[in-house]
């Protein structure tokens, strides 16, 4: 998280929160998290192959080999350097590999396609190499680490495999946020009622004003072509006696 903004992946690790499901606790959730509070680590520089163009590949089949990996992933890009880790003494497999490809858009594409599809039967889990480029990381053998079985009572959160939960403050910062936008939108519709209401009003009284001068204007006129046809008919009678 940075700052006071809240992110659901960590941007810089911090045992503490990872050992948190939203990111927020103030005390270390297990044993573990103190280990890695108290740990010092450094990453291995001198490993071989760019971080920025190298993936992490987990939750192998015990099965997958690296013809199997070769050519999976190299559908998504040249590959420069894939490496699947083994036991020293045993020579199996112990379901995690490092694949490095020649352009780095290659990689982009392999870490957004590739995730959680299914190699011999086992759904797997691709994200990149964390170890060189996450600031203050913790592997998991000191007490970091993402991820994790609930099982271990050890779940580590704010991965790509396990991103934080919307905080409670979080949601109800947003929930009041948009309760005050409802509440500015029903004012505001209120306020528009209210002058449609006040214009009807107006119209209507124009209206009836209007009508009334009409409707006198209309009395003006017939009493002065009945007065006019009085008069008339008053001449000709005249007329008529003399």
């Amino acid at each position: 998280m940075s700052g006071d903004r809240w992110l659901p992946i960590l941007k810089t690790y911090c045992p503490l929160k990872a050992g948190s499901i939203d990111g927020t606790d103030a005390d270390p959730h297990d044993k573990a998290v103190i280990r890695a509070l108290n740990s010092t680590y450094k990453p291995n520089n001198r490993l071989p192959g760019n971080p920025d163009r190298t993936l992490f590949v987990s939750r192998l089949s015990p099965n997958t080999n690296e013809d199997v990996l070769m050519k999976t992933f190299e559908t998504f890009g040249e590959i420069k350097r894939l490496n699947l880790v083994r036991d020293i003494v045993t020579g199996f497999s112990k379901g995690y590999a490092f694949v490095e490809y020649v352009e780095e858009k290659a990689a982009y594409i392999a870490n957004r396609e590739a995730n959680k599809i299914v190699i011999d039967q086992k759904e797997i889990f691709v994200d990149f190499e964390i170890q060189r480029t996450l600031p203050a990381w913790k592997p998991r053998r000191l007490g970091g680490g993402f991820g994790g079985k609930k099982e271990s009572g050890q779940l580590r959160f704010g991965g790509k495999d396990r991103p934080f939960k919307k905080p409670f403050m979080v949601e109800n910062v947003w929930r009041e946020s948009r309760a005050s936008r409802d509440e500015d939108s029903r004012q505001y519709r209120s306020r528009d009622s209210d002058r449609d209401h006040e214009r009807y009003q107006s119209e209507r009284r124009d209206r009836k004003q209007y009508r009334e001068r009409s409707h006198s204007r209309d009395r003006y006129r017939h009493r002065n072509r009945s007065r006019s046809r009085d008069r008339h008919r008053d001449r000709k009678t005249y007329r008529k006696d003399d």
